[in-house]
């Protein structure tokens, strides 16, 4: 029976590196139902005194196996375990930018990339469009945006990008990365930003970028958008058009001194009324099939409360294997969890 382990990228984050052997075991099994090859066994290993995760199927991975799993977060290499032996498998994942899009990136609060990868690759593979998601064009929003990682993991992917963040500082600091970025690649783009308004009304900045990956790309008119609105999430389907969205993935705020705020930088929510408040109108842009993503702090909020507003939303919250047991420590005051929900 052929096994294969799948050595894990080191992570700045200490904590998060003791906690990805099991997060990318759970994640391995949600990516098996896009797997040609049967699945028997996930979990992890120590060869050698490293530890990896691994992943037994009835036969070999094709290569279109292993192009989906190239994309699991955390894989730094995988091999195919022959006795004693690790053979190299080349990966090949979808990544179309280099990694420094998703790691330049230092301040703050800021979420893991490859957590949020994870996240990411959950939603998509518990939606409708879980065998082609990774090499089609998709609609990608996150609503609470902060400075970009989650767009940022949407461009590697191909998929179009929306983000909707409050605090201005945020919008301004990703506004400086992302055209620098796109500068320093020199990536053929056209950029616009200035003031959003409705009805005559100033609701904050607004951001839009038009790129492709090479000239050639943008010369054949294959490109992809990335739009920032800087304004309140709960706007978020008066400026998204409804059902136009394939994957909602967003990192809930963690507690009170995370919260919601507005435009005076005072704290207006907490993050259980700003998800209840939310999530109504998140679902309405998102498109029958599709897939909402959440991470949150259970300390501040309970799996049975989001759950229940999931579901009065008319969402169903997806259990099972890959989607249970993920909850995991990221500080004194913060135990993470994901919810992913299905419309």
């Amino acid at each position: 029976m052929p096994e294969y382990a799948i050595l894990i990228l080191p992570s700045a984050n200490r904590v998060y590196t003791d906690s990805a052997p099991a997060l990318v075991a759970a994640e391995l099994s949600a990516f098996s139902s896009v797997l040609s090859a049967t699945v028997t066994e996930t979990g992890t290993r120590t060869l050698g005194g490293v530890d990896y995760v691994t992943l037994a199927t009835e036969e070999p991975l094709s290569a279109d196996d292993v192009a989906r799993v190239s994309n699991v977060s955390s894989v730094y290499a995988l091999f195919e375990v022959t006795g004693e032996l690790l053979r190299p498998v080349m990966l090949s994942p979808a990544a179309r930018f280099d990694s420094d899009l998703l790691t330049i990136q230092k301040y703050p609060g800021k979420t893991n990339e490859q957590f949020t990868q994870l996240v990411y690759n959950l939603t998509l593979l518990a939606s409708r469009w879980a065998q082609e998601g990774f090499d089609t064009r998709l609609h990608v929003l996150d609503p609470l945006c902060g400075r970009g990682t989650t767009l940022n993991q949407a461009m590697m992917y191909g998929h179009d990008a929306t983000g909707v963040e409050v605090t201005a500082k945020d919008f301004e600091a990703y506004e400086r990365f992302v055209k620098t970025w796109l500068r320093t690649k020199r990536l053929k783009h056209t950029a616009q930003s200035g003031t959003l308004r409705r009805n005559k009304r100033r609701l904050g900045q607004r951001l839009e970028i038009e790129y492709a990956a090479d000239k050639e790309s943008y010369r054949a008119g294959d490109t992809r958008t990335l739009v920032y609105y800087n304004t309140d999430t709960l706007r978020t389907d008066e400026l998204v058009r409804e059902s136009s969205v394939h994957l909602i993935v967003t990192d809930a705020p963690y507690g009170v001194q995370h919260g919601s705020r507005g435009e005076d930088d005072a704290l207006a929510r907490s993050p259980r009324d700003l998800l209840a408040a939310a999530i109504p109108g998140w679902t309405r842009v998102l498109r029958s099939g599709g897939a909402l993503g959440l991470s949150y702090n259970t300390h501040v909020l309970a799996r049975s409360e989001l759950t229940a507003i999931c579901e009065r939303a008319g969402l169903t919250v997806v259990t099972g294997p890959g989607y249970d047991g993920l909850a995991h420590r990221v500080d004194q005051s913060i135990e993470r969890d994901v919810v992913v929900a299905r419309k």
